[in-house]
């Protein structure tokens, strides 16, 4: 469906502009994007791939997140009337209903990926205090329960009080990860980095890594969920300064933690055995510093996850409460999830995200459900909305839409072919048991939808919408005999 057959997007409120600027946007996406999965990246890396196939795995991931990143930057020039990033995109170029799928994904994603970040902080804190470790003790979650509450608290001030405290604590964040890079890097031993560079000999807890290109798809979901956040800025769209800035800050933020990535990763493998790291617990980063420098390093590194954690909830929440925003006020969602209190902040949504956050939070106490497997679902659950953005794009070019000149036309065609193939090998590296799971997620969802079309007395679904919704019935309907055999569990 093209973009001219859909209702204008709603005026933004008088001021809105007026918020933020390419300091803000760029620490929206790096604050997004550095959370958690740096400071465990040594040992999920280690437990999946050995040098050879890892540094494979990041020339895909780096092209294809690159690529990523472009189309984000080219989408945010040339389509300066749609706002909400992966939402606006996927709705502009294929429907209301596939925009809701974005969107709705993308919200589940960011609040599932909030429990993980909340399970990993008091894991973390349970260096200092034992009553937390694990992260899934009853203190624990009463105290992430705390650390919640206060976040939401603090995003009810306001999105512009929330996003000048995500600035400061991005910045704080960043330096405990320089001191480890400056650390490895002294320490590098070449020796051991290329010990059994492809992994032929390794064994993790007893089995081999597999073939080269087993280890390559092995690593990739971990990369994406590193990566989550790179599409930040362009989600914050209607809140920016200057358009042009959304843009900016995608590809700033985007380079400034490939590098930090690739540092930490890849030094990592140069100062212990790869079997070593991938026993390392979480936040393994602190336990390479540990075993570098003594304990000062691991309550070093402890310390600054616990900062990192702290500022990517705050940026994730945001991100959460956006999602729906513009959403509900194209009709795609319910309007009170449009409703903003005095400070401008989008508060039914937010107790709507948060209640979430807290009653996963509870699963997790009752399940014990493991840091790793709930970075696999948010991970999952994002996957589809990169698809559809990438694919906007490539739809965009071959329209030749904002292309009269030609001028760019067949690079941004590349770049969008790339990325949309990025985007379908991701789908396939996550594993067929999260996609599953994600129909589940998204045909409970599409209850809102409804909810929101009939509350506008406007149509539900197209001819084309019902034959999506029977295809993501279809799928959960596997998944849910799937679940009641037992041969389904991701949680």
């Amino acid at each position: 469906m093209s973009q001219s057959v859909l209702p204008r997007p709603a005026a933004p409120r008088p001021g809105i502009r007026a918020g933020l600027g390419l300091t803000a946007l760029t620490a929206l996406v790096v604050g997004s994007m550095i959370g958690s999965g740096i400071f465990a990246l040594p040992s999920q890396m280690a437990g999946s791939a050995a040098p050879g196939p890892l540094i494979i795995g990041w020339v895909v991931t780096g092209v294809g997140m690159l690529m990523l990143a472009f189309v984000f930057q080219t989408l945010a020039t040339r389509k300066p009337d749609v706002d909400g990033g992966v939402y606006g995109y996927a709705r502009a170029g294929f429907g209301n209903y596939i925009g809701f799928t974005s969107a709705f994904g993308y919200w589940m994603s960011a609040w599932v990926g909030n429990v993980a970040y909340l399970v990993l902080l008091f894991s973390t804190l349970g260096y200092f205090f034992p009553a937390f470790e694990g992260g899934v003790t009853v203190p624990a979650i009463i105290g992430a329960s705390v650390v919640l509450w206060v976040v939401h608290a603090l995003t009810l001030r306001g999105i512009q009080t929330a996003a000048l405290v995500n600035v400061i604590v991005t910045i704080a964040k960043v330096v405990p990860i320089v001191v480890f890079i400056a650390i490895a890097a002294v320490g590098f031993k070449a020796g051991l980095f290329t010990a059994d560079f492809w992994g032929r000999t390794t064994q993790i807890d007893g089995a081999p890594l597999g073939d080269t290109l087993t280890q390559v798809k092995n690593m990739m979901l971990v990369t994406v969920w590193v990566f989550i956040g790179i599409e930040g800025a362009a989600v914050y769209s209607q809140r920016a300064a200057k358009r042009a800035d959304v843009g900016r800050a995608t590809v700033l933020g985007f380079g400034a933690v490939l590098a930090l990535l690739l540092l930490v990763n890849l030094l990592s493998y140069g100062l212990m055995a790869q079997a070593e790291l991938a026993g390392m617990p979480d936040p393994s980063m602190a336990g390479v510093l540990e075993n570098e420098v003594g304990s000062w390093g691991a309550t070093f590194i402890s310390a600054g996850l616990v900062i990192s954690l702290l500022g990517a909830l705050i940026a994730w929440v945001l991100l959460c409460v956006e999602i729906l925003r513009l959403p509900a006020l194209e009709n795609v969602m319910p309007k009170a999830l449009a409703k903003e209190n005095a400070h401008g902040a989008p508060a039914t949504a937010l107790w709507l995200t948060n209640l979430c956050v807290q009653a996963m939070l509870l699963w997790t106490l009752a399940n014990e459900s493991t840091y790793t497997n709930l970075i696999y679902l948010a991970t999952s659950l994002i996957l589809l909305p990169y698809l559809w953005s990438a694919a906007y794009q490539v739809l965009l070019t071959l329209r030749g839409e904002t292309y009269q000149s030609g001028h760019g036309r067949t690079r941004d065609l590349v770049v969008g072919v790339v990325a949309l193939g990025y985007a379908v090998w991701l789908l396939y590296a996550g594993g067929w048991q999260y996609l599953l799971m994600a129909a589940v997620f998204y045909l409970v969802g599409t209850a809102l939808y409804i909810w929101a079309r009939r509350e506008s007395r406007l149509p539900v679904f197209t001819p084309g919408e019902m034959l999506v919704v029977g295809v993501v019935a279809a799928t959960s309907a596997v998944a849910i005999v799937l679940l009641a055999a037992g041969n389904l569990a991701v949680l």
